[in-house]
């Protein structure tokens, strides 16, 4: 709820602080006493549209401060502070400060750091719902009423969007098969072409390497061939040193043993050699491929690659890749009758939750209407009809949302079709309609606060003795601000507030809160009788604030 609002250069206002209670406040005062400057100050902290006309005349900027207390630990704002990288612990002040300089620039601020007016106007909206004769917010824009009654109802449409996200998913993988299928079955000549192409080079991974490195070798086979064969003599000619040393010593008598025994290893590591140097000069004598084949192959690889716009080693996925496409062709009729299956058995699941959600919301509405209908006669709306019209939409505007269209639609005379409330109802009425639609409604909405902006104009006498009967009746689940001109609104507030003009070269708009009874009797016995206040007005105001 509201806790603080603090005004500072705001057109009449030099400095205001006011606290707020719970329960239910009215704001009096003469015409012109700068009722609606507060308001307007509190719209700035809420985010709505600033305007350079507000700032102070000889001022360089002007500044309202709107302190929230939250309550709720779920509720909506948490998420959007987060979501805005803004830390607020549960239960801790909330203040939002919007700034307005004279060259109309603005500057808004959440618990001191600065956010964008978009964020401040997102986070107000959550804080305090305002209605007046002509600004009631959600009630005129029927893209509100459907949550509205679904709140109402309890619905939770967490599983009718699961179902639509759902459907919508199985269209969509419809829609991309059917697109493929159709692009692949123009391509088939190409496809199957391309498939046989390379199946006639059956390339396997890594060969363009291989291939590389086997063409180096075969470039420099000859060079090679003449370096083993001159290797190989070297060898011959080694072991016949090693004999001639080996027969030296054998004639020799002595110690000479570990030195022949030396002798017969180095011919064996000698011999071993000779055979890993001939098998390589073989290997190199008798290669299966030839440069010009390696050639030939290495450029119908790369040709291949070059076609399909992929490396070399790429190729036997590419070939995998066509024969899925190709399959798909020749197995269409199954594939997209399957897909289609998916589709129907999604479609139906939506629709079943979306007429038990349509069959809730026409009990909810059927209760609704009865509830409100209740509260129109004291409000002087006898005559009055109040009609949750819930209607089908075609398929094609079917959404999370369901399958209803849902607009609140009133009839003020007899006989008269239901229509629009801004098109059927005058400024008072669309006010006490919001008045009796609200006070059914009472445990719903996120906003803690509702501020209402003088809705018993044109009324009097009983019908604004019932308006502030509904006004205090709905103070008991929100906080309730009124800027009313009738006393028998005023005298049902808890918290009474008069808002004053003063000054004579200079005007100030300044508020009381008329904390004693007898400050109070003044009040309401000078919104009975005008200027001149008589015994017989205080007398009446008395009578007014016993029966409150």
């Amino acid at each position: 709820m509201l806790t603080n609002l603090v005004i500072k250069n705001v057109v009449l206002i030099e400095t205001l602080s006011i606290d707020f209670e719970s329960g239910f406040s009215a704001l009096t005062g003469e015409t012109g006493a700068g009722k609606s400057i507060l308001l307007d100050s509190l719209g700035l902290a809420l985010g709505a549209r600033s305007d350079a006309g507000l700032v102070r005349k000889g001022e360089d900027k002007a500044q309202v401060t709107a302190t929230f207390e939250i309550i709720d630990k779920t509720h909506a704002l948490y998420t959007l502070l987060e979501e805005a990288d803004i830390a607020i612990d549960h239960g801790e002040a909330l203040v939002l400060r919007r700034q307005i300089g004279a060259d109309g620039r603005s500057k808004a601020f959440i618990n001191d750091q600065p956010v964008s007016v978009g964020l401040l106007r997102q986070i107000g909206d959550t804080l305090i719902e305002i209605h007046g004769q002509f600004d009631t917010h959600g009630l005129l824009d029927a893209k509100t009423h459907r949550a509205m009654l679904d709140e109402y109802a309890g619905i939770d449409a967490r599983g009718l969007k699961d179902a639509w996200q759902e459907w919508h998913a199985a269209e969509k993988a419809l829609t991309a098969a059917q697109k493929e299928i159709e692009q692949a079955r123009e391509d088939e000549d190409y496809l199957r072409q391309a498939i046989e192409d390379l199946d006639g080079l059956s390339p396997e991974a890594g060969e363009e390497e291989k291939l590389v490195s086997l063409r180096d070798r075969l470039m420099k086979r000859d060079q090679v061939i003449e370096g083993l064969s001159n290797a190989d003599q070297g060898l011959s000619e080694a072991e016949n040193v090693i004999g001639t040393i080996w027969r030296a010593l054998e004639r020799i008598e002595g110690e000479v043993a570990p030195l022949m025994e030396a002798l017969d290893r180095a011919n064996a590591e000698l011999q071993e050699a000779g055979v890993q140097l001939r098998n390589i000069h073989s290997d190199f004598e008798e290669n299966e491929y030839s440069l010009e084949e390696i050639d030939d192959r290495l450029y119908a690889l790369r040709g291949q690659a070059r076609k399909h716009q992929c490396a070399v080693d790429d190729l036997a996925q590419i070939r995998e890749d066509l024969a899925v496409q190709l399959n798909n062709i020749e197995q269409q009729d199954g594939i997209l009758a399957d897909l289609m299956k998916d589709v129907e058995r999604k479609k139906d699941v939506f629709t079943k939750v979306a007429q038990s959600v349509s069959d809730a919301r026409g009990k909810a509405a059927a209760k609704l209407d009865g509830l409100v209908a209740k509260e129109l006669p004291p409000l002087k709306l006898e005559k009055a009809k109040f009609v949750t019209d819930i209607a089908a939409l075609p398929e094609a505007e079917w959404g999370a949302h369901g399958m209803d269209r849902v607009q609140f639609l009133v009839s003020t005379n007899p006989g008269r079709e239901a229509g629009a409330l801004n098109k059927i109802a005058s400024g008072g009425e669309l006010a006490r309609f919001m008045l009796a639609l609200k006070v059914v409604l009472a445990e719903i909405g996120m906003a803690g606060s509702l501020i209402f902006d003088e809705v018993d104009t044109g009324i009097g006498g009983s019908t604004a003795a019932a308006v502030g009967d509904r006004l205090a009746r709905l103070a008991a689940s929100k906080q309730i601000l009124v800027v009313t001109h009738s006393p028998q609104v005023a005298a049902r507030a808890g918290h009474h507030f008069i808002v004053m003009k003063s000054g004579t070269r200079e005007m100030k708009t300044d508020i009381v809160c008329l904390q004693e009874l007898d400050m109070r009797r003044e009040e309401v016995a000078r919104m009975l009788a005008g200027s001149e206040i008589t015994a017989e007005a205080r007398a009446a105001a008395d009578k007014l604030l016993e029966s409150a």
